[in-house]
């Protein structure tokens, strides 16, 4: 089976680039929608932020508005999040992807935002980044509700700049001509790595 690691800045349509992915056939993962369920349901990752954070909770499962006000008062912080959040998240993909192993996929996808960041693409056979011009990124950030310029430059200031993704990849995906061609991009990596 091939790892394939997914990942692109914020606003260059990583997760749409998934979804297409997955309209192939192909079994996804997604690494933000994994710490949305452990933030719900790990009682050790729950019990570790409350610890680390003070009172993060609300009904039980961890209060990202909270955590987020935590995090933007003092963005040291994040080394400590990520220090507790990453080894579940790598538990759980592990997991996932040796279940996709057993049941005979052929090519499964990992969606990470931090891919490079966390020295994941060490674990995968093959990255595809998801790129746009920063013209093309920047509108859409910016459209999205409760974001603001500084906001935006805070997120891209913690993320690996995405030239240096595009030079790392095996596979560049440019979201920004039209669905169509996006589609078309994926279905020709979806053959490139399954017929090989």
């Amino acid at each position: 089976m091939i790892r394939l690691g997914l990942t692109g800045s914020i606003g260059m349509g990583k997760s749409t680039i998934a979804k297409m992915f997955a309209d192939e056939g192909v079994p996804v993962w997604d690494a933000d929608e994994t710490v949305h369920r452990l933030y719900a349901t790990s009682a050790p990752l729950k019990a570790a932020l409350v610890e680390a954070f003070g009172d993060v909770l609300t009904d039980g499962a961890v209060d990202r508005v909270k955590l987020s006000a935590i995090l933007r008062a003092d963005p040291e912080k994040y080394k400590i999040l990520n220090a507790l959040v990453h080894p579940a998240t790598v538990d759980d993909r592990n997991d996932w992807l040796a279940r996709q192993a057993l049941n005979g996929a052929t090519l499964a996808l990992s969606d990470i935002p931090l891919l490079f960041e966390t020295g994941a693409e060490k674990t995968f056979d093959k990255v595809v980044v998801v790129t746009a011009p920063p013209e093309v990124q920047a509108a859409r950030v910016l459209a999205r509700p409760g974001m603001s310029e500084a906001k935006f430059k805070d997120i891209l200031s913690r993320q690996t700049p995405d030239a240096e993704k595009r030079a790392r990849a095996d596979f560049v995906i440019d979201t920004s001509i039209s669905l169509d061609h996006s589609r078309q991009q994926v279905r020709e990596i979806v053959q490139t790595l399954t017929t090989a």
